[in-house]
């Protein structure tokens, strides 16, 4: 029963954040994220009620409809809400009771807004790189022991050497933002991790994006936003990349 309690409290915090990561998505990259007007409606501009304003119920209960002008209300908002509670959930459940569920959570955190920012912009705000590197060198500062630095270092200066490459060979084909997001996620995840969070994001991407040309989504050469699937690659990494390592390495020597 107190475990069910636990979880059910942590859902509501994940859907509640998940609505705030909305905000901080959509706002931060056009300068606006801290204005003191209330939440309105993106398609008439109406101030949000309190009803509207629920973390995913709200959409359930309008039926994905803006309560004046019957506009449909994009699914990511609710997408979003949902997300970040379902990970929050699984982080718990995956790591339990330990300080190295504060890192997870940040890094959910991190992955969802910037998923919401680059879909919307296109683009990878740098204060919140910075904000969330900021978070990362606190924690590890607080919990990880300097003799164990050089892992993270070498991650981070791979994850930015790699993707700059590949802007170079690809002329521009990956953003600034998404080499800057490698050098932070190479710090958080050590070299090995990180390399196989690039290997996952390429594949991820080119199987995605093809299956998006084939369906007529996209276009080719249309450029797609490439950090949702460096952040899930990440995810898939930082969860269960060790075991994924050494299932390639114990198939490798069979």
């Amino acid at each position: 029963m107190v475990e069910w309690i636990l979880y059910s409290y942590i859902a509501l915090v994940g859907l509640c954040l998940g609505s705030f990561y909305n905000v901080v998505g959509l706002r931060l990259p056009i300068g606006t994220l801290w204005d003191k007007a209330r939440s309105y409606t993106p398609c008439c501009q109406r101030k949000l009620s309190t009803k509207e304003l629920i973390p995913l119920f709200s959409y359930l209960f309008l039926h994905g409809k803006c309560l004046t002008c019957k506009t449909r209300i994009s699914p990511i908002y609710p997408s979003i809400e949902f997300l970040t509670a379902l990970l929050f959930i699984f982080a718990f459940w995956k790591i339990g009771f330990q300080v190295q569920l504060i890192e997870a959570f940040l890094l959910i955190s991190l992955s969802l807004i910037l998923i919401v920012s680059d879909m919307r912009y296109m683009l990878i705000p740098n204060k919140l790189l910075l904000f969330f590197t900021a978070l990362f060198i606190g924690w590890k500062l607080l919990f990880v022991p300097l003799d164990m630095w050089g892992d993270f270092i070498l991650g981070a200066m791979i994850g930015f050497i790699v993707l700059l490459v590949v802007a170079i060979v690809s002329k521009g084909g990956m953003g600034g933002g998404d080499i800057k997001l490698f050098a932070l996620l190479g710090f958080v995840l050590g070299y090995k991790l990180v390399i196989l969070t690039f290997m996952l994001s390429c594949f991820l991407g080119a199987l995605i994006g093809g299956c998006l040309m084939l369906m007529g989504v996209v276009k080719r050469k249309q450029p797609i936003p490439f950090a949702p699937f460096i952040v899930v690659a990440a995810l898939v990494s930082y969860f269960y990349g060790n075991q994924m390592i050494d299932w390639y390495f114990a198939i490798s020597n069979l």
